[in-house]
């Protein structure tokens, strides 16, 4: 047992000093001082791997899991944002690359000739790299149309309010001087019971010429171009005339209605303007209505709106109309014209005035209303009204009150500033500026 053991202890400290020397030679190849390695040149041991997760899939594999998405997801629109497939080979020619080389078969023909051609080194292109990357970021960047300010419609965000061109011509007709705004561009969905829920693009447009003719129409389709050109060409085939007063307003002060959309219009002076909702602005602009003022109350849906404004302009009647259905002289009472009467249309045939009853209604702008009145807000003062001190302004300003409006008056009757006692009295007479020179001296 003795010699065993020596043995096993001879055997043990033989191996533990072979370790100590294989350690003290790997510390002395590793230190700084050896003089067969450099310093900057410290060999790392790292475990590497020859086979890769790009080398085991094939491109189309690589591909797919950047440029899909599972059809959960495709339903709630995340494959909106997703990288598209590229050539990453656009642009590279077999043969050549960094360096140009001429080979034989390849990118040069082996016989030029009687001549053998020859392998050599071309010279270099130094546009290349820039060539590559141009066309490399042509397919990176999406191709947006930019729009000008006025072409964007209501908001930038929606469609409402863009112009898509005329309708397409039919045969030999063509819609000449036409235009199209889009009204309203949206998403509907529907369910279904084999396909699920089904979703489709609604557009509410609009079309004219600008003279009186326009029309509107709703279309369907799965996709917004299709949608869009439908739609404009079914409103270029539902034309309506519409008349208008001096072609630049409407015929009267009208009331409409469809639905719970009310729409009270008024007729206005040229070089107003249009003070309407955004949709009816571009229905008249379709139209030819340049001034005009409408107030909408009820619901705001579009298409309630723009049917019930078309209703209210195809119920409107002309003054000649208007005076042989009720059988009485239509006349007109301006105060810029002294409330001077101005017949403006008169009847065939005229009413006594026993047959006009007491109850009926006269009024020109009650009767086109239908005997509706618009309400209006009352107005309130200004704040400064309530102060103690706009009372004693009012007392110095009373001898002032009326003077520009008799300056006028007399300026109108007399073409000066001087009444009909100015011949009796000549010293009365207003006196011109004195005209003053560079002094500032008067002059006489």
């Amino acid at each position: 047992m003795a010699c065993r053991l020596l043995r096993i202890c001879r055997i043990v400290n033989n191996s533990i000093k072979n370790v100590q020397s294989v350690n003290n030679d790997i510390s002395n190849l590793l230190s700084v001082n050896h003089p067969h390695l450099l310093k900057t040149n410290v060999p790392l041991l790292n475990n590497a791997r020859n086979s890769t997760f790009f080398v085991n899939k094939s491109a189309s594999e690589l591909w797919k899991g950047v440029t899909s998405v599972s059809n959960a997801g495709r339903r709630r629109g995340r494959a909106k944002g997703l990288a598209r497939k590229r050539d990453l080979n656009k642009g590279q020619i077999i043969g050549v690359g960094k360096v140009a080389i001429q080979f034989p078969g390849l990118n040069a023909p082996i016989f030029r000739g009687k001549e053998l051609v020859q392998q050599q080194k071309l010279s270099v292109d130094p546009e290349r790299e820039e060539k590559l990357a141009k066309l490399r970021q042509s397919e990176i960047k999406p191709k947006y149309i930019k729009l000008s300010p006025l072409e964007r419609g209501w908001t930038s965000a929606g469609m409402g309010g863009r112009k898509i061109g005329p309708p397409d011509p039919i045969g030999e007709d063509s819609f000449e001087g036409f235009e199209t705004w889009i009204l309203e561009s949206k998403i509907i969905t529907c369910m279904t019971g084999n396909l699920g829920r089904k979703s489709r693009i609604s557009t509410f447009v609009v079309t004219g010429n600008g003279n009186g003719l326009a029309g509107f129409a709703l279309a369907k389709a799965p996709v917004t171009k299709a949608a869009l050109k439908i739609a404009k060409n079914r409103a270029g085939q539902r034309l309506i005339y519409i008349p208008r007063y001096k072609d630049h307003t409407v015929l009267h002060d009208f009331f409409t209605q469809f639905g719970n959309t009310k729409i009270f219009v008024r007729k206005m002076h040229e070089g107003y303007g249009l003070v309407c909702h955004r949709a009816i602005k571009c229905c008249c602009e379709a139209i030819g209505i340049k001034d005009m003022y409408a107030k909408v109350e009820g619901a705001k849906n579009v298409k309630h709106i723009i049917k019930a404004f078309f209703i209210g302009l195809l119920q409107q009647k002309s003054y000649q109309q208007l005076a042989d259905e009720k059988q009485l002289h239509l006349v007109e009472f301006k105060e810029e014209n002294g409330n001077y009467p101005v017949v403006l249309a008169s009847p065939s045939k005229i009413r006594k005035p026993e047959q006009v009853s007491s109850n009926e209604t006269l009024d020109f702008t009650q009767y086109v209303m239908g005997n509706r009145v618009v309400l209006k807000k009352k107005k309130f003062p200004p704040f400064f009204t309530k102060l103690p001190l706009y009372k004693t302004t009012l007392v110095k300003r009373e001898r002032f009150r009326n003077s520009e409006e008799t300056k006028l008056q007399l300026r109108a009757k007399y073409g000066a500033i001087h009444s009909f006692l100015t011949e009796k009295y000549p010293e009365a007479r207003l006196r011109p500026k004195p005209k003053r020179s560079e002094n500032n001296e008067a002059v006489e």
